[in-house]
């Protein structure tokens, strides 16, 4: 299957071209108020020499994370279904994480942190080896302190995970991890239903009826 792979769930996105398993064509930069995701598809589509019409699939890393990287994808993703026919994938960006720990084979017991912004965590654990790669606790939000005694033991990653742990290391979601993942997947689903991961409740307020003040 000839896969397009769109990874914006953190500051650094990345976009990858695959062919049967096989990255043929990748490209990333750093998120800007200048970045152009349209650039950085025909960077790794002429990298893979394919032309867009020959996409079979697009798969979309769907956070948690960037809340506008994550909605551009997914715009990216429904557009593109629109205007061909091609299947698409939504994958967890901390399942991309722990896959990408695998391949640098950082293995054992492993906390995947996201930075969820208000003092609060997305954390997630694995148990990871050269052929497997098992989630042992799944995605929830978390205080620091809860993630500090659950990840007690073993490797932390995740974009900024030396940031809140001495020991933790830097790692990104990245498309071409990402599409090797969707390769083997088969969970497909039509671009309305795409959503971003959300772990905590939407909250809102009603605003209050506009009053309307006699005359004079």
């Amino acid at each position: 299957m000839k896969m397009l792979a769109l990874e914006f769930s953190s500051h650094q996105r990345s976009v990858a071209v695959s062919v049967n398993g096989s990255v043929r064509g990748s490209a990333m930069e750093t998120a800007t108020r200048t970045t152009h995701a349209f650039a950085l598809i025909e960077q790794a589509l002429q990298a893979a020499r394919l032309e867009r019409e020959e996409i079979e699939c697009v798969a979309i890393g769907i956070g948690p994370g960037s809340y506008h990287g994550i909605r551009a994808s997914i715009a990216l993703a429904q557009g593109w279904q629109l205007a061909l026919p091609v299947k698409l994938l939504g994958i967890s960006s901390a399942e991309c994480l722990a896959a990408e720990a695998q391949a640098k084979s950082i293995f054992g017991k492993v906390s995947v942190i996201i930075d969820a912004q208000r003092g609060e965590f997305c954390f997630a654990r694995y148990e990871i080896s050269a052929e497997v790669c098992r989630k042992t606790a799944a995605l929830k939000l978390a205080t620091l302190e809860e993630a500090r005694a659950q990840a007690v033991d073993g490797a932390i990653v995740g974009p900024e995970a030396n940031r809140w742990f001495p020991e933790g290391r830097i790692l990104f979601p990245n498309a071409p991890v990402l599409a090797k993942l969707a390769e083997t997947r088969t969970d497909f689903i039509e671009g309305e239903k795409l959503e971003p991961i959300y772990l905590r409740e939407t909250n809102f307020v009603k605003a209050a009826p506009v009053r309307v003040l006699p005359e004079g």
